[in-house]
Formats: structure tokens, C-alpha cells, sequence
């Protein structure tokens, strides 16, 4: 299954094959894989036509079940959490869009969050739906984040990720390491761990690498400089809390916190701060600066 482009709204859809089975209708095969989901909740949707074929055109309730058949449909989450922050958008062209996201808002439609996502403000805001992140942010980290305005052009700016080519540069408040040498560099070999969402540092070949510099020395915490070299999942946050310096606000690393409502007034103390980059359509050198700041305690 894998994501398709969002429709107008901002929401984004998903693809899915339908898998062998003897269903009669495609109501009844998704209400088969997605228990959870009511027929009510189902048949409403068709009726909204938030179920599509493969070319986009709504599917009717009685569609009869075909296997291998591909269908379209949109994710919606009733009582969706408001997330009472904006996103600003510092850069607009023809084929590339920079947002400056805040803490707590998700790039992209994942979990509880469909709507309440960069992604559909975006889209709502520019009227392009077919907007689309060149990379991604964790939801608890702000900063930049680049999208991708035109398809013809998509795949040149992707390259630049794919073959590190783009400079990408945060800032991250943690405590002080005063007895350990910078700038330094963090070498490991990430994989998943447990629970399923959280990475771990593991033995074999590093297949992760950090550049981590000072930038402030504020008595028990310290502001960092952090240049992710490869682009693994939760890298940053992975390497900090094993030099013995978890980012500030981090419920996930070392030890898994009781995962709770947001707390507004304690963020992720991680901000994406700069992207630089030579443009693939121009070769015009590119720089785009976060205007968000991470505040030392007092």
C-alpha cells in the first residue's frame, strides 16, 4: 500500500491491491481488512465518493470485487486534535515550495492526524494538489521542510536527497557534555528496535553518521549544531542520547516515556534550522534559514 497524491482537500490517499478472497463487493473486502472501521463509516464514504479506481473516478457501494484490482481511498479520523501553531511558508515557485513547520504538527496524514497535517494547509492554502514533501520531519521537530510543486521536475530535486547532495543543518538544546571534545562525529549502525517505532544503535557496519558542534554553553544545557550526513530515522535523537546528552523534550530517547497527550508547553527541543543546496534546474546556490528560535532555559 503506498501513498498516492492528495486530492484537493489536502487528505491524503492511499493505494491498495485488492488481495484474493471471496468477497462479493469492495465494501465488503474493506470492511473485512479493516475491522475497525464500521460498514456505516464505509458505505458513507463511498456515498462521498472517498472511494476511487485506479483512475480516480468514485467507486459505487455494489462495485463488484475483483482481485488484484487497485483502488484509491482517503484515511479520515473523527475528532481530529487541533494543532494550535502555524506553519509559515517562506519560499514559492513554479517548482518548489519551503515551509517552516512548527513543533507538534506532522509533515503528512499518519496516525490521528489527517487533516491537522503540513501537507493538507498547503495544499488548502497554494490551491496545488499536487504538492509533494521532498523529505520528512518528525512531527515533534520543527523547522524546513521542502515540497515539491511540479512532477516534471520532482525527480531533480529528489536526487538531491538520494545522493546527498543537500546540506541539512539543525540546532538541538541538550545538556551539557562538558569533559567530551567538538565538533566530533557519531558513527552507528541504526536499525529498528522496540517498540516498533524507536531505532537502536546496534553492533555491525555504522550505517548512520552525525557531525555535532557547540554553539552555546548555557550552564546545564547547551545549544548544539547537528549535520546529519546520512538520513536515517531518528538519527539525531538516537545519537545525542548516546553520547549521554538527550535532546530536551525527547519522550522517546533514552527511555520510552509514558506516551501521553501533547504537552504544549514542552516541546522537542530540535529545530531543522538550515538547507543548503546548488538547484538542480538553475544551478543557482540555495539557502533557506528556519526563522524559528530554541530558547535556553533561564
Amino acid at each position: 500500500m503506498t501513498s498516492a497524491q492528495p486530492d484537493p482537500d489536502g487528505t491524503s490517499a492511499s493505494h491498495l491491491q485488492l488481495p484474493p478472497g471471496a468477497w462479493a463487493t469492495v465494501l465488503d473486502g474493506l470492511c473485512a481488512r479493516f475491522p475497525a472501521i464500521d460498514r456505516a463509516t464505509w458505505l458513507d464514504r463511498f456515498a462521498r465518493g472517498r472511494v476511487l479506481d485506479a483512475h480516480g473516478v468514485p467507486l459505487p457501494a455494489d462495485a463488484a470485487y475483483r482481485v488484484g484490482m487497485e483502488i484509491r481511498y482517503f484515511r479520515e479520523v473523527v475528532d481530529e486534535p487541533v494543532i494550535p501553531f502555524e506553519m509559515s511558508v517562506l519560499h514559492v515557485d513554479a517548482h518548489l515550495v519551503v515551509v517552516d513547520k512548527p513543533h507538534f504538527l506532522p509533515v503528512t496524514p499518519a496516525g490521528a492526524f489527517v487533516g491537522e497535517t503540513v501537507l493538507a494547509r498547503l495544499v488548502a492554502r497554494l490551491g496545488n494538489s499536487g504538492l509533494v514533501p521532498l523529505h520528512r520531519i518528525d512531527r515533534g521537530t520543527a523547522g524546513l521542510v521542502l515540497f515539491s510543486a511540479n512532477p516534471e521536475t520532482r525527480g531533480r530535486y529528489q536526487a538531491l536527497f538520494r545522493t546527498r547532495r543537500i546540506g541539512k543543518y539543525y540546532e538541538a538544546l541538550a545538556p551539557a557534555l562538558p569533559e567530551a571534545e567538538f565538533p566530533r562525529v557519531r558513527r552507528s549502525r541504526l536499525e529498528r528496535g522496540e517498540p516498533f517505532f524507536r531505532m537502536a544503535e546496534v553492533a555491525g557496519e555504522p550505517n548512520s553518521e552525525s557531525r555535532i558542534e557547540v554553539l552555546e554553553r548555557g550552564g546545564g544545557i547547551w545549544r548544539y549544531a547537528l549535520e546529519p550526513v546520512t538520513g536515517r530515522k531518528h538519527q539525531l535523537r538516537v545519537h545525542m542520547a548516546a553520547l549521554g546528552a538527550p535532546i530536551v523534550g525527547d519522550r522517546v530517547y533514552p527511555v520510552l516515556r509514558e506516551q501521553a497527550a501533547d504537552d504544549y508547553s514542552q516541546p522537542l527541543q530540535l529545530l531543522a534550522r538550515e538547507l543548503r543546496f546548488a538547484d538542480p534546474l538553475s544551478g543557482e546556490q540555495r539557502e533557506f534559514r528556519s526563522e524559528r528560535q530554541l530558547a535556553l532555559p533561564l
